[in-house]
C-alpha cells in the first residue's frame, strides 16, 4: 500500500499555504496525485438580513472570500508546476463539514489542519477535524497551527492501546513507516486500567517488522491522575517523534466530546502532526 491519491484541504487561513506545502512534498515523495479542495465556512444571507444594514456587509465579505479563493488557486497550481505533481483543483460551495469528507473518500491520505483559535479564517464547521476522520473512512493527517515540521516521517510514534482505531490506524500508517528512520511503539500503561494488566506492544511491533520496518518498543507507565492524551504528547516530546499515529475515539465520540479523552487532549494540544483514523 501506498498513498497515491492525496486530498488537502485549502481555505483562506493563514496555515493554508504550509499545509499545501506539506501536502506537496508528500505528494513528492510517496508519487501521489494531489486534490486541493478548497472549502470554507459560507455566511446564510437570509440570517443577516434581519439586522439593518447587514447586506452591505454581506456583499464585501463575498467579495473578499472571492479574493482570496482566487489568491490561494493560483498558488496551488503555480505551486503543483514548481513541484512537478500531478493535481487538480476542486472548489465546493456546499459545508466543508459535508464536502470535504465526500471527497475525501476517493483518496489515501487526507490532510487537514487542528483548529485555530487565533484565526477566524481557519473556522470552516463545528468539531470540523473531528468530523474529518469519523466521517470520511480514510487515514487523515492533521497539521498543527504551531509546528516546525514541514515534512513528517523521519520518526513515527504510534499511540497503541490494541483497540481497533489503533490498528486501523498502524496499517493506513505504514506507508509513513516504510520511509521513516525509526519507529516507536508507545503502550500507555497504568492509566485507568486493572492493577496488573498491561498492553502488548511486542506482538503488533513484531507485524510492522516485518514489513522491513525499523521499529522499537517503549512501555510508559502512567499515574491515574495525568490524561492519556497529555502522556501521549510528552513523550513525542522526548522521543523527538516528529509524526504521531493513533486510533480516534475509542471510546464513544460523545462520551470524549463531553467528558474528554485522549483523541480531544491530541486535537486541542498537538505540535506535532497526527495521523488520525477510525
Amino acid at each position: 500500500m501506498s498513498y497515491k491519491t492525496i486530498v488537502v484541504h485549502l481555505d483562506t487561513s493563514q496555515r493554508a499555504h504550509p499545509r499545501l506545502e506539506m501536502a506537496l512534498r508528500l505528494a513528492k515523495q510517496f508519487g501521489a496525485h494531489l486534490t486541493g479542495v478548497f472549502a470554507v465556512f459560507s455566511l446564510d444571507p437570509r440570517s443577516l438580513y434581519v439586522m439593518d444594514g447587514t447586506a452591505g456587509y454581506y456583499t464585501a465579505h463575498e467579495q473578499l472570500r472571492d479574493e482570496r479563493r482566487g489568491a490561494i488557486e493560483r498558488l496551488f497550481h503555480a505551486e503543483l508546476s514548481r513541484a512537478e505533481v500531478a493535481g487538480e483543483w476542486i472548489a465546493v460551495d456546499d459545508p466543508a463539514n459535508l464536502a470535504v469528507p465526500v471527497r475525501g473518500r476517493y483518496a489515501d491520505l487526507v490532510i487537514a489542519s487542528q483548529d485555530d483559535p487565533h484565526d477566524p479564517e481557519s473556522y470552516v464547521g463545528d468539531y470540523f477535524p473531528e468530523n474529518l476522520v469519523m466521517s470520511t473512512g480514510r487515514p487523515v493527517l492533521l497539521v498543527p497551527h504551531a509546528t516546525r515540521v514541514a515534512l513528517p516521517g523521519d520518526h513515527v510514534m504510534v499511540c497503541w492501546d490494541g483497540s481497533r482505531e489503533a490498528t486501523r490506524a498502524v496499517h493506513d500508517a505504514l506507508p509513513f513507516m516504510r520511509t521513516a528512520r525509526l519507529t516507536t511503539i508507545v503502550a500507555v500503561n497504568g492509566a485507568h486500567r486493572e492493577p496488573g494488566t498491561r498492553i502488548p506492544g511486542a506482538d503488533i511491533a513484531t507485524v510492522i517488522a516485518r514489513h522491513g520496518i525499523r521499529v522499537g518498543i517503549k512501555d510508559v507507565d502512567a499515574g491515574s491522575a495525568e490524561p492519556i492524551g497529555e502522556t501521549l504528547l510528552s513523550e513525542a516530546a522526548d522521543l523527538g517523534a516528529d509524526l504521531l499515529v493513533m486510533g480516534a475515539y475509542g471510546h464513544p465520540r460523545w462520551r470524549e466530546l463531553v467528558m474528554g479523552g485522549a483523541t480531544r487532549t491530541v486535537l486541542k494540544s498537538m505540535t506535532v502532526p497526527v495521523l488520525m483514523s477510525h
